[in-house]
């Protein structure tokens, strides 16, 4: 039964190691659909309290990529001249938007499994689900900042065209690529639990790795880095929609896809073989 876990300690070289079955993919699969109307619950909740005693409520969810983008595109015009189709500030939000939802879901979601060890010790259910609520949550706020994107574009003289659309994929892969690291992360840094900080510091520099503030034309010889970066497709593919991409925009979003293809994939793993045992690590 999907509530029944069988653990057993065995005494190893090193000392005594907690061994557990391993869940089927199928098993663990409809455990997280059948979850799914918990992590609703729970993603909502998450969104709602973050702002709920803030003066400007859910407008922060909001103003705070929206002014990111903003101080970045004024400081750095200052500095380095990049060639863009649009608004330079434009230009900025439409990566700081995707960027914003990604970190944000990764910097909460690694640790989510342990940090909700108050839950998932008094009640069964897949510890996948707990960090998908982080991605779920962090997804609220990127529908809205998308909206006011599409605004924003409009008004700097973006023309409405079909290729619009195209906003439907980047999101859907920027939430999935999301949820797939997050899943392996959130795995990992029940038994490493320095996995919190290592992200942390790594987004740090991940920034600054992605085409966020500038074209993939401008950085030459570091191209080929940039284009194997899983979040370069993600931006690429929604600029392309919108404001532009970079002629070779579809050979990013095939790294994109392999790269959250290979998570998910280890991701499936990780939690089909420590499913049972994560709550006995807490």
């Amino acid at each position: 039964m999907p509530g029944r876990v069988r653990t057993a300690v065995g005494e190893t070289a090193t000392g005594f190691e907690l061994t557990g079955e391993s869940t089927p993919v199928g098993e663990l699969a409809s455990g997280v659909w059948a979850s799914r109307h918990l992590l609703g619950i729970l993603a909502r909740k998450d969104f709602v309290v973050r702002y709920r005693r803030a003066s400007f409520g859910l407008l922060w969810a909001v103003a705070v990529p929206l002014v990111q983008a903003l101080v970045l595109a004024a400081l750095l015009s200052k500095v380095v001249r990049f060639s863009t189709n649009v608004d330079y500030s434009v230009f900025v939000y439409s990566g700081v938007v995707l960027w914003t939802a990604f970190s944000n879901s990764l910097s909460s979601g690694s640790a989510a499994i342990v940090d909700g060890a108050d839950l998932s010790t008094k009640v069964y259910f897949p510890r996948a689900v707990l960090p998908l609520v982080s991605v779920f949550s962090n997804a609220y706020g990127l529908l809205v900042s998308v909206v006011i994107f599409v605004v924003m574009a409009v008004a700097s003289g973006v023309a409405l065209r079909p290729g619009f659309v195209l906003i439907v994929p980047g999101v859907a892969l920027c939430l999935l690529l999301s949820a797939s690291f997050t899943l392996v992360l959130a795995g990992l840094h029940v038994y490493f639990r320095d996995v919190r900080y290592l992200v942390q510091a790594g987004l740090l520099v991940w920034f600054y790795a992605s085409p966020v503030l500038y074209p993939l034309r401008a950085v030459g010889g570091l191209r080929p880095l940039l284009e194997a970066n899983p979040m370069t497709g993600v931006i690429e593919l929604f600029r392309a929609g919108t404001i532009g991409a970079d002629p070779e925009w579809l050979r990013t979003v095939m790294f994109s896809v392999a790269w959250t293809v290979v998570l998910l994939v280890t991701a499936t793993l990780i939690h089909r073989r420590y499913n049972r045992v994560f709550v006995d690590l807490l």
